[in-house]
């Protein structure tokens, strides 16, 4: 099934009797207004989290563009189907290589496909067109997550409504500015971790800037130069470029990594503060930008209002709450959470696995 214009309409695919007779009960329950408790737990069969085969072979089915026999049957599968399976199998592999480590699903994902070799050599993972789509999101999700965090400490540093240190822009600058090293910005880009080892192999920059640096403000300024640096032409390959930048992008997006990378030729030669300076700037108008476009008339009064934490009045900011500084979900802990109830992954003695059904429907293993 799929909802569309609010009511659960027939999916693409024909649910099986089996699966219909499980949760013939629970749907009829739902056509009531008031349900008994003991009706209920009748019910529960169909209850999110109680095992049922025919569920579980039926999900494995969907998410893994497979026959009944556990087998891939891509002609019987569309295109979303079939990128909703390569998936599970990059995940899947990724847990083969690098389960062993310990980490949490994103970070075995990572570890097997932002960085090193594995992509082109392992022959499960560069036989799959999409795993270079996934590098390109797990590169890009470093810049946005900094942009996130710093946007979330300028934030914090302004007060409330109440006047209680309220700021200007230029005391906001100031906030950024002074944390600043000296120097020009050539001299940070010449700093940071390389970028690439022998024959363009990716090296993680970005992952020792966030171990090394001291979780302040300039260690997102810098992970967003390692962005810009990357987003440059010849640095990833065009099917990871085009993920990285993202599908849709015409041309220049404000604060992505291409924006970056401009400021790098405005700001070269000037000193870091004032790079800081002006990154402050550009969050302030991107900030007016996304609230004028949740612009919306409010039934109550009539009058315009403006879905924002952040506001100025007599050209001082003040904010109405804090911002989030976690990173945007990659959907990756979910992937693996749906993967371990289709018994498809496991944990044993700490480490995630791919068990011998996975191994087999998802071809994880060469």
């Amino acid at each position: 099934m799929e909802v569309r214009d609010g009511a659960l309409r027939p999916g693409r695919h024909p649910c099986p009797a089996a699966l219909r007779e499980l949760f013939a009960p629970l749907l009829s329950l739902a056509e009531r207004d008031v349900v008994p408790l003991d009706e209920l737990d009748r019910a529960g069969q169909a209850a999110l989290g109680v095992p049922s085969p025919a569920e579980q072979d039926w999900l494995t089915r969907v998410l893994t563009a497979t026959d009944s026999g556990g087998r891939y049957a891509p002609r019987d599968w569309e295109a979303s189907d079939r990128t909703r399976r390569a998936a599970f199998r990059i995940l899947a592999r990724a847990i083969v290589l690098h389960g062993r480590d310990g980490q949490d699903h994103q970070e075995t994902l990572r570890s097997a496909v932002a960085f090193g070799q594995e992509v082109t050599i392992d022959p499960v993972l560069s036989a799959i067109p999409e795993t270079a789509g996934w590098r390109g999101l797990l590169l890009r999700h470093y810049s946005v997550g900094a942009w996130r965090r710093l946007w979330a400490a300028l934030v914090s540093s302004i007060g409330s409504k109440e006047g209680e240190a309220d700021r200007t822009a230029q005391e906001l600058r100031d906030w950024l500015a002074e944390q600043a090293p000296a120097g020009d910005v050539r001299g940070v880009l010449r700093d940071l971790p390389p970028l690439q080892g022998p024959g363009g192999v990716l090296l993680p920059a970005e992952q020792r800037l966030l171990e090394t640096g001291d979780g302040g403000p300039m260690t997102d300024v810098r992970l967003l130069l390692v962005g810009a640096l990357r987003s440059r032409e010849g640095h990833l390959p065009d099917d990871v470029r085009a993920v990285f930048l993202g599908w849709q992008r015409r041309s220049a997006e404000f604060l992505d990594p291409t924006w970056v990378d401009g400021l790098i030729h405005d700001y070269g030669d000037r000193p870091v503060r004032d790079l800081a300076a002006r990154l402050v700037d550009d969050m302030l108008a991107q900030s007016r930008r996304v609230a004028l476009a949740k612009l919306r008339t409010d039934p109550a009064t009539g009058g315009l209002k403006i879905f924002s934490r952040l506001h100025v009045r007599n050209e001082r900011y003040f904010k109405t709450g804090d911002e989030g500084d976690a990173d945007i979900g990659t959907r990756i802990p979910q992937l693996g959470f749906f993967g371990r109830q289709l018994g498809l992954f496991a944990v044993r003695d700490g480490c995630h696995v791919v068990t011998e059904r996975g191994l087999k429907i998802l071809e994880a293993e060469r």
